[in-house]
């Protein structure tokens, strides 16, 4: 199982979020439990090539 972080917040009555690792792809639902699984089918669209040149977060040490 993949363990994913999230962003959500409630707004107007709808709760909106996005994927930690894909911030330019938000997403939202009547319900918490709505958006949590368009987030999940969000994720699978992003992993699967659904979606064509997919923007990524990452992380880059420098001394």
């Amino acid at each position: 199982m993949t363990v994913l972080k999230y962003r959500y917040w409630q707004d107007e009555g709808m709760w909106l979020g996005y994927l930690e690792e894909y911030p330019d792809y938000m997403t939202q639902g009547e319900t918490l439990e709505d958006l949590q699984e368009n987030l999940r089918d969000l994720y699978k669209d992003m992993t699967s090539g659904a979606i064509p040149s997919v923007r990524r977060v990452g992380e880059l040490a420098v001394a």
